[in-house]
């Protein structure tokens, strides 16, 4: 009988690398949200996949930035931490990419003591010359990675990056109750869909002043009751994101309540409110209530 194996696996990377899209393929399910705006990701997601004998358990990080306002710098602390429990450490990178954004996040990558392995992403979008010459440059920089070019979107190579893991991980019993998918509640599911299509919708400053919450969760039989709260830090965006007569948040509302229908495979009556909570990003305060600042 083989021993269990079981370990933790933290992606790292700039913004926009793909870190959501790759979580996603290895989960089988959608817990990252995607879009092609830079800091989709604000919080350290933990995407749980088991076997029989093993468990994996896979953790999307906010993209490597230089933090503005004590938001950033908070999204921050989530990759610093890990750092520190990693037992596979992956570095996602795109064509063309040279370095991360934080010299110092790079010199621990550098200077690891766990298995790193390096993908290169999206190597659908490039010719094999410029990935030929990407994986020279990517060895020159980290001679002890193992580097595995990868499409995520098209899910190239992912089965075989997720065998190597297995092989990388140590032998442990599992962490998480095998029926386990994720380590956050259902409402966070619910705020991130919000913002995800928040993030489609909006241009500009609009996006990333918004944090939702969700007040209300009430699960029936046959139809789960929501009712969430977006807040924006000023007057002016809270016209702009209910629009005339309501209608885009309606629209909002609608995609969103789609995307819930096929997370939870249920009916889903979802209503949304907008307050405004003034520079919420940059208050203590304000980031520990929606779950940042540890």
């Amino acid at each position: 009988m083989k021993k269990h194996k079981a370990g933790f696996v933290n992606i790292i990377g700039n913004p926009n690398v793909g870190k959501s899209t790759l979580m996603n393929a290895f989960v089988g399910e959608k817990l990252s949200i995607i879009t092609s705006k830079a800091q989709t990701t604000r919080h350290r997601i933990l995407g749980i996949v088991n076997g029989n004998d093993f468990q994996v358990i896979l953790s999307d990080t906010p993209g490597i930035i230089k933090p503005a306002y004590e938001l950033q710098t908070s999204m921050m602390d989530f990759v610093k931490s890990a750092f520190e429990d990693a037992d596979v450490l992956l570095y996602m990178v795109e064509i063309g990419e040279k370095g991360l954004k934080d010299e110092a996040f790079f010199k621990k990558i550098e200077n690891s003591k766990i298995p790193v392995l390096l993908l290169v992403n999206k190597i659908d979008t490039s010719e094999q010359e410029i990935l030929e010459q990407q994986i020279q440059h990517w060895q020159s920089l980290l001679p002890k990675a193992e580097i595995h070019p990868i499409s995520a979107l098209e899910n190239f190579n992912v089965s075989e990056v997720f065998e190597r893991i297995l092989e990388l991980l140590p032998e442990a019993p599992p962490y998480y109750p095998k029926d386990q998918l994720t380590d956050k509640p259902e409402r966070f599911f619910v705020n991130e869909t919000i913002r995800e299509k928040i993030l489609l919708n909006y241009k500009k400053e609009i996006p990333y002043a918004v944090e939702v919450e969700t007040e209300e969760f009430l699960e029936d039989t046959d139809i789960i009751r929501i009712r969430s709260v977006i807040m924006v830090e000023r007057d002016t965006q809270k016209g702009i994101l209910i629009g005339h007569k309501g209608s885009a948040l309606k629209k909002v509302g609608v995609q969103a309540r789609a995307d819930l229908e096929k997370f939870f495979d249920k009916q889903v009556h979802i209503e949304l409110y907008v307050k405004v909570n003034k520079n919420w990003r940059s208050s203590a305060q304000q980031l520990r209530r929606f779950g940042y600042n540890g």
